[in-house]
């Protein structure tokens, strides 16, 4: 039932490695089953799996921050060059600005907007209060804004 979307979330946070989000959706579902004496009847099933999601990516995160990585840009700066901006440019334009982002704001961002977690759902998960999303959620949205603004009037 949540195989499918959870996949999709962790092929997002974990860099489009299918493979790899696939060990770590296998992992998660073992951690449930492991740890399901420690589920609350009435609590949001959905929100305490992806608390184990979410803590999966984030000591994978964490674990990388000791690995020197040489990220590449796709896209070179040609500044010369009117690019007429349509669905597709601004989708790949949106998705490299939320590759860049920090990883708790990406996080943050996947959480709420791609798999739709409601403030109070993500504050449980990742044990934060719901002003700290709150602030968080408007501080990622103005990085985007911010970093999309050069897409503007093209």
């Amino acid at each position: 039932r949540y195989a499918r979307r959870l996949q999709g979330f962790f092929v997002r946070r974990l860099g489009n490695d299918a493979d790899l989000a696939a060990d770590f959706m296998h992992d998660t579902f073992l951690r449930l089953y492991a740890a399901r004496e420690k589920y609350h009847e009435g609590n949001s099933f959905r929100a305490w799996l992806y608390s184990i999601a979410y803590n999966l990516c984030k000591n994978h995160h964490r674990n990388q921050l000791t690995i020197v990585r040489d990220d590449e840009k796709d896209m070179p700066a040609e500044a010369d060059i009117e690019i007429e901006l349509d669905e597709s440019i601004l989708h790949d334009a949106l998705r490299e600005v939320l590759k860049n982002l920090p990883e708790p704001y990406a996080m943050l961002f996947s959480l709420h907007y791609e798999e739709e977690l409601t403030i109070p759902q993500i504050a449980q998960i990742t044990e934060v209060p719901e002003g700290t999303v709150k602030s968080r959620l408007n501080k990622t949205m103005n990085i985007i804004k911010q970093e999309l603004k050069k897409y503007e009037n093209r």
